[in-house]
């Protein structure tokens, strides 16, 4: 089945439904294609990686909180009722050469685009032990993202452990010097990667300790994590560390396997390349939002605002063609 669109929104985190939000009520009868669910969370779910938080503490507009899950819900419950459409399927392929824009999906149909907008956001790395998975997904302890969880009552005065040896992970482990009675810092090798300015800052913090030559085998706990067992990479030999909290600072990867010859232009890190105006890409009518463009932030409310740029800018866009 073929159909033709204004507006295709792909992907539903905070970008993605804000992004739908703002071309609805501009009357552009956008249709959000969301994924499909995933039995990994290391891929990213419909609703993006707020489907793997909690407790969202951070968001305006939310003073005793949210759940992750339950957020995403309400955005879509918003943009569902200005007249966005929404379509469970994936992206497997697209043609980016007009407009209009062809999408081609995993449920054989293809959709045509005038304009389309990305937001298919990033996927942290995990470590890909099972417990760490299951913790990560029932609000065990085990999060991706300091910024996001690090504040929240159950880490605040416990050892807390950041596994990583780059700048984010060090930013993580500053930041969470904050509230943590101990971070430990876990590292597979005997040096970092991060710069020496970033080493300084946190390795200096008087509750921050260092694990050299340490790899994360294990994650301890049923309902919440316990501890960690390390395996000295080294010498042999494994260890116990108690922690309450474990976040995982190995990296993200952009969802943007399915824009592999497209002709999109991506950064050095694989993030979709922006113009200096806003949302748009080196595409004519293609424009993206979130997280799959933005590998500093990462955050919902950065995203959910880079999804009213894009759909704002769609709708001049279109209006400048007509």
């Amino acid at each position: 089945m073929s159909t033709s669109e204004q507006v295709v929104i792909i992907g539903s985190g905070p970008a993605g439904w804000t992004a739908a939000i703002y071309a609805a009520r501009a009357s552009l009868n956008p249709l959000c294609i969301i994924g499909v669910p995933k039995t990994q969370p290391s891929i990213v779910l419909p609703g993006g990686q707020l489907m793997l938080t909690t407790d969202v503490e951070n968001y305006p507009g939310f003073p005793e909180g949210v759940t992750g899950p339950d957020m995403m819900q309400k955005f879509r419950e918003q943009a569902e009722r200005f007249g966005a459409r929404v379509l469970d399927a994936d992206v497997d392929a697209c043609d980016f050469s007009g407009p209009p824009h062809r999408l081609t999906l995993s449920n054989g149909d293809v959709v045509d685009a005038e304009s389309v907008i990305i937001s298919t956001g990033a996927t942290a790395n995990w470590l890909g032990l099972d417990n760490e998975m299951r913790l990560a997904t029932s609000g065990g302890g085990v999060s991706a993202c300091a910024v996001c969880d690090g504040a929240l009552p159950m880490f605040r005065d416990q050892p807390v452990a950041v596994v990583g040896g780059g700048d984010t992970a060090m930013e993580e482990a500053h930041y969470l010097a904050k509230f943590a009675s101990t971070v430990h810092v876990i590292h597979r090798r005997d040096s970092l990667r991060a710069s020496k300015a970033m080493q300084e800052r946190t390795l200096g913090l008087p509750n921050v300790e260092m694990h050299w030559n340490r790899q994360v085998v294990d994650v301890l706990g049923e309902d919440k994590i316990s501890g960690l067992v390390l395996a000295d990479t080294v010498a042999g030999g494994t260890e116990e560390l108690p922690v309450t909290g474990l976040f995982v600072a190995i990296g993200h990867t952009p969802a943007t396997k399915f824009l592999e010859g497209s002709g999109l232009t991506f950064d050095d890190s694989g993030y979709i390349h922006l113009n200096n105006r806003g949302s748009e890409t080196n595409l004519e009518g293609v424009f993206a939002a979130g997280d799959v463009a933005d590998s500093v932030y990462r955050q919902a409310i950065t995203a959910a605002g880079m999804g009213c740029q894009a759909a704002m800018d769609a709708e001049r866009w279109l209006a400048g063609r007509e």
